[in-house]
């Protein structure tokens, strides 16, 4: 009778020793849970880590390096500020000629453009510069030197004797003007702008600004126009 207990029990263990490894991979509900129950069981995914790192994503040596979009973008930025530095160089190189008389009618906007930026600058007998002050040829020669590039003689006398004459109707912007304000002898010089209008700096306690040939104290000293030789074709 106990020999047949232990052979028994030794096939017992056998038999749970043979289903053990199956109960591993499959999972079987209880008897008495509902049907939903079950499902939820049977259905329960089985986690498998070699699984799981296989399925994760490795960049490969070419999206390693890649440019990233931003730094992508960036040098082309710098390609096109190249570029605009290409552009900008030519621009310069554009005005420079301009300001130098080469391209008709520029070099008299120039001219003005520079002259009106002087205005309020105080009158100086003999200045030759902003910081010093101007006397009225001082401020035509500073003018014409800085804006185009053109040396003009040192005096209004000077000035007048070096330039083309011009018929009052056919004055230009960047034209001189000259005066007797001191006996038979040219003593003053303007800059013509238009509509009988004209820049000088006029005399001591005074500043460079805009007046008129048909004030009545102009017109009275009024000499004639000259047309510096630089500016004569344009």
């Amino acid at each position: 009778m106990l020999l047949k207990r232990l052979t028994a029990l030794a096939l017992a263990s056998c038999c749970i020793a043979a289903v053990t490894p199956a109960i591993a991979d499959t999972v079987t509900p209880p008897q008495g849970l509902d049907q939903s129950a079950s499902l939820l069981l049977t259905d329960l995914p089985v986690f498998a880590p070699a699984t799981a790192l296989a399925q994760s994503a490795i960049p490969d040596l070419a999206t390693l390096t890649a440019p990233k979009a931003p730094v992508a973008a960036a040098v082309a930025a710098n390609d096109n500020d190249s570029l605009a530095d290409d552009d900008d160089d030519s621009l310069v190189a554009a005005a420079t000629d301009k300001l130098a008389g080469h391209v008709d009618g520029h070099a008299r906007e120039a001219l003005l453009a520079f002259a009106m930026k002087l205005r309020d600058i105080r009158y100086q007998r003999g200045g030759r510069a902003p910081s010093t002050g101007f006397d009225c040829s001082g401020f035509v020669r500073y003018v014409f030197m800085h804006s185009i590039g053109l040396d003009l003689p040192t005096n209004s006398a000077s000035q007048f004797l070096a330039g083309l004459k011009v018929q009052r109707n056919q004055m230009k912007t960047g034209d001189l003007v000259f005066f007797r304000t001191r006996g038979k002898a040219i003593s003053h010089v303007g800059i013509y702008i238009d509509n009988g209008q004209f820049i000088h700096s006029p005399s001591a306690g005074k500043t460079v600004r805009v007046d008129s040939l048909n004030e009545a104290y102009w017109a009275k000293h009024f000499v004639g126009a000259k047309r510096p030789e630089g500016i004569a074709k344009i």
